[in-house]
Parts: C-alpha cells; structure tokens; sequence
C-alpha cells in the first residue's frame, strides 16, 4: 500500500484522515483533498483549519488570520479543494497552482490529482 505514498508517515497520516471522516471506500474527491493534507506535515499540522471531520466540510481557511500558510501550502490547500468539489478562485489555476511547489509537493499534486480522475491509480493505492 506504501508505494503510491511519498512516505510510510503520509499514509499513516492518509489513514488517520480517512478513519476519522468515516470516509467511503469509492470517495475520490475526499481521497485527493486527503492525499493532499496527510502528505505535507505543516497541512497536517493545521488540518483543523482546512477540513471539519463532523461536518464533513471544507472549511474557509485561506483568509483565517488564526492560521498562516504560505504561498506553496495555501496552493495546495486550493487544489485540494477544487478536487473536492470543485471550489476555485482567481488563484486557482495550473500555474498559480503547481508553479510555486517543490518536487515534494508537485509529486503530492500530481498524485491527487491521479487519484481524482484515474480509478486505477486509486484503487492501487488502497492496495
């Protein structure tokens, strides 16, 4: 199951998420945006910010002042949310997106998105 992760500690991580939200199996959109948050550990760290678990909701994060993520984090806080459900603004394009992410995060992108729209490459991972 390892192998579609950037690490053992992301997909603990990836789990953890999943476990807590009651996620189900077949939920891509979920998927990615967990993919997303448990693979980069500042996102993590302030997932409560981003994702409300009982809710099952996105919350309204990138102009909270009680949270500061940088250009790169708040990128992949976008993505991850218009892979969920589509949720985008003026920022949220391929360039504004992937153009400020190291190789660490990009590999995270481009495997979430992956995860969105290749089903194969899903169920790999639950492998």
């Amino acid at each position: 199951m390892e192998r579609n992760f950037l690490n053992r500690k992301h997909m603990e991580q990836y789990l953890d998420l999943v476990i807590e939200d009651h996620m189900h199996k077949e939920d891509v959109e979920r998927a990615s945006l967990f993919y997303i948050i448990s693979g980069n550990d500042d996102l993590y760290r302030k997932r409560r910010f981003i994702y409300d678990p009982k809710d099952h909701s996105i919350k309204r994060c990138l102009d909270n002042t009680d949270v500061d993520f940088s250009s790169s984090i708040k990128a992949l806080v976008r993505l991850g949310f218009n892979l969920y459900n589509g949720w985008s603004d003026e920022y949220t394009t391929p360039v504004n997106l992937l153009g400020c992410l190291d190789d660490n995060n990009r590999k995270l992108a481009r495997n979430a998105i992956q995860i969105r729209f290749d089903s194969s490459f899903y169920y790999g991972l639950l492998e």
